[in-house]
């Protein structure tokens, strides 16, 4: 039988994967994101059991460095939609690896081969999508702003703090 893939966790590890990728999108450095994925794949290779903290970093270590055949995207947007883990046989030819980033690859396989795949399946909805904010994230249309201004603004503030890799440092002071 089959292994299922949690969509909702692929989509968070998309949504942050993105978020990373989005903070070194700068035209002022555009080598920041080459440069930072490569510190990362060095890392990840050094130490792939460092995934189980932060996943999301898989998917942005292998940012552009992998390719979906045009045959094998069907077979993704498949599994996808009927939340199904590919079999290893079927996943290892429907998509490309750099080959400097085989050595990482397999490490990653070793460590969790569940977590190699849903990182993959993470690469090809950031493909497929493009560079466009995840649909969850887009605003309503302001177009009757008016109406509604001051109805929950300044809300996202207080969920943000909730949000892993948020530090806010009066949270270790209890007593201020």
């Amino acid at each position: 039988m089959a292994q299922q893939l949690n969509i909702s966790r692929i989509n968070e590890l998309k949504d942050n994967a993105y978020d990373n990728i989005m903070s070194y999108d700068d035209p002022d450095t555009p080598q920041a994101l080459s440069q930072f994925t490569g510190q990362i794949r060095g890392v990840l290779l050094a130490d792939p059991k460092m995934l189980a903290s932060v996943p999301e970093y898989l998917p942005l270590a292998l940012f552009e460095r992998v390719k979906f055949p045009s045959d094998a995207k069907g077979k993704w947007a498949d599994w996808l939609s009927r939340g199904v883990q590919p079999e290893w046989d079927e996943f290892k030819v429907s998509i490309a690896f750099n080959n400097a980033d085989l050595p990482l690859v397999l490490a990653v396989r070793a460590y969790s081969e569940a977590l190699l795949v849903e990182s993959c399946a993470v690469l090809y909805l950031l493909e497929t999508q493009g560079k466009q904010a995840p649909v969850a994230q887009v605003e309503e249309d302001d177009s009757d702003l008016g109406t509604d201004y001051g109805s929950g603004y300044g809300d996202d503030d207080e969920e943000d703090s909730d949000e892993e890799g948020y530090y806010d440092r009066y949270d270790d002071e209890e007593n201020y």
